[in-house]
């Protein structure tokens, strides 16, 4: 076989077959990675709401154990964070020190009935 010949068996490429199946591989491979992209964009979601939920809570009992003691019962707040409009539950109640106030703090999005981050604590009672 000359020179020619061998080079022009060499150089012939790929066929249609060979074609097919590294698309068929390539299509499998980039829809994998799409599904796994976007688990990790909602999980990251997830995450920033969560984090910004704890935020809001910690503020709110921040801001109690600085002001004078607030009567038990019930308060809803509406704030805004984070370009996002949240609602805050607040449950005052009598612990079981008297020394004490339990404070419930649930945060959820506004107009979202889930939950977000919920956060227990105590204040201390001002006028013992």
């Amino acid at each position: 076989m000359s020179k020619a010949s061998r080079l022009a068996v060499d150089s012939r490429g790929f066929t249609l077959l060979e074609v097919m199946i590294a698309l068929a591989i390539f299509a499998m491979v980039s829809a994998a990675v799409l599904s796994a992209s976007q688990f990790v964009l909602k999980q990251g979601a997830g995450l920033e709401e969560r984090l910004f939920g704890a935020w809001l809570a910690d503020n709110q009992l921040s801001e109690l154990r600085l002001h004078p003691t607030p009567a038990p019962g019930q308060q809803r707040l509406d704030l805004r964070l984070g370009r996002r409009d949240w609602t805050l539950q607040q449950r005052i109640a009598a612990a079981h020190d008297p020394r004490l106030l339990q404070v419930e703090i649930q945060v959820s999005r506004a107009g979202s009935p889930a939950v977000v981050h919920r956060t227990l604590g105590w204040i201390r009672q001002r006028d013992e």
